[in-house]
């Protein structure tokens, strides 16, 4: 869920919102799609949600360094810094693209896959792939403070 936008202190509540609506529209699930694509789609909403809400929007961006020991300490800030870059670059996506980004890119699932469980045709799945790969790339050259 962290890669979907939620901070990593917010992952344990944003579940319990999932487990909580699974639980109540489970007798509901009629089959219609896979089990999998059904609970995707509501992590989707609930994180769209939670990422929409006041209360989200009003907290700091920024996160504290984590370092870990067997890094050396400058290598660790570095690595830090980079995840908080990919993060805030990540969430400047719209919620079509970073879904499909996360997917595909930081989990490693096959395209087809992710299709499915979007439910959209491979074609656009790879349109919003390469959509935000670009715009990942012209946010690291801006920062970088190359060309954009």
């Amino acid at each position: 869920m962290r890669r979907l936008g939620v901070r990593d202190a917010d992952v344990e509540d944003v579940c319990q919102r999932v487990f909580e609506f699974v639980h109540r529209q489970l007798p509901q699930f009629r089959g219609d799609a896979r089990l999998t694509t059904w609970l995707f789609e509501i992590v989707r909403r609930v994180v769209s949600d939670h990422r929409r809400s006041a209360y989200e929007q009003r907290r700091d961006l920024h996160e504290p360094a984590e370092v870990g020991s067997a890094a050396t300490q400058e290598g660790a800030v570095g690595m830090s810094e980079a995840r908080v870059l990919l993060d805030r670059l990540i969430e400047d996506l719209d919620d079509d693209k970073r879904i499909v980004f996360v997917l595909c890119e930081l989990d490693g699932m096959p395209v087809k896959e992710v299709a499915e469980l979007v439910d959209a045709p491979v074609q656009t799945v790879y349109s919003r792939l390469h959509a935000a790969r670009e715009r990942l790339e012209r946010g690291v050259r801006r920062l970088a403070g190359g060309d954009a």
